[in-house]
């Protein structure tokens, strides 16, 4: 286990995380260049791990709760999610990627059972998902089938899925949400919030401000709705799941209690907004 010297090296868009193929420079990022995304300010940049190690830059590992880990890069690098590590009798499961890793987060990982799978809700935190996967072995990475276009790091521990659920292990089940991308999924992890259910999310839904809410975009940083139709479409693939608690991507991004009640009335809110 262990980072290797040429994912040091690869080259990483400085804007959305992104990591491309090990010895490639690209001329510009297709995930950053999307209506969903954007080109920073100063221009397209880019950056290695090792650049981003020698800056400063570390990850913080925090318990949220019995089973689940978050790992999030400080200062903040690029979008700035936080990942997710759920641990369960039966493996141990990455939700969503961040770019940093280090020997460091590496070890601290290994300590709390390492990864034996990593899923990602949507392209724009496929982030270092390879290097990942390569220090633990070449875990598999699952994502969904519509999203094989945004995958600029091909890699053979990449597997896609299709259809609207897939099961994992240990209580987890992947839920195609659609919408954001036409593959965002989501994880519903049944044993979380003490056993009253867990919806581990990456943009859609997206927790608000007033963490009463959800809300759901085609794109966030150039706020264009989705249309009601892909709306009611998200809230019905995941009425059926049981879950009170809602993890969005970011270290606040928590609705503690009644996010299955939140997730239905912010649904018919916003069909009623772009609707009138």
């Amino acid at each position: 286990m262990g980072l290797s010297s040429e994912d040091r090296s690869a080259t990483i868009c400085e804007t959305c995380g992104t990591g491309f193929p090990l010895g490639s420079t690209p001329s510009a990022c297709p995930i950053c260049e999307d209506e969903r995304q954007y080109v920073g300010h100063e221009g397209q940049r880019w950056t290695t791990l090792g650049t981003l190690e020698q800056a400063g830059y570390r990850n913080l590992i925090q318990d949220l709760e019995s089973g689940l880990t978050g790992v999030g890069t400080e200062p903040k690098f690029a979008i700035g999610q936080r990942a997710l590590l759920v641990q369960t009798a039966h493996g141990n499961v990455l939700w969503d990627c961040i770019t940093y890793v280090d020997d460091r987060s590496l070890s601290a990982i290994k300590a709390l059972g390492g990864i034996d799978v990593i899923a990602i809700s949507h392209p724009h935190y496929h982030a270092s998902m390879v290097s990942w996967s390569r220090a633990f072995g070449g875990v598999p990475i699952l994502l969904h089938e519509a999203v094989r276009p945004w995958v600029v790091r091909e890699d053979p521990a990449i597997q896609f899925w299709k259809g609207s659920e897939y099961p994992l292990f240990g209580g987890i089940t992947l839920v195609r949400v659609g919408g954001h991308f036409e593959g965002s999924q989501v994880a519903h992890w049944a044993d979380g919030a003490e056993g009253r259910g867990a919806l581990l999310t990456g943009d859609q839904p997206h927790v608000c401000a007033d963490r009463r809410w959800v809300t759901f975009m085609y794109s966030y940083p150039n706020y264009i709705p989705l249309p009601a139709r892909q709306v009611n479409s998200c809230a019905a693939a995941l009425a059926p799941f049981a879950f009170d608690r809602l993890y969005g991507a970011w270290w606040d991004t928590v609705i503690h209690s009644g996010a299955h009640a939140a997730v239905a009335r912010s649904a018919e809110r916003y069909v009623r907004a772009v609707s009138s």
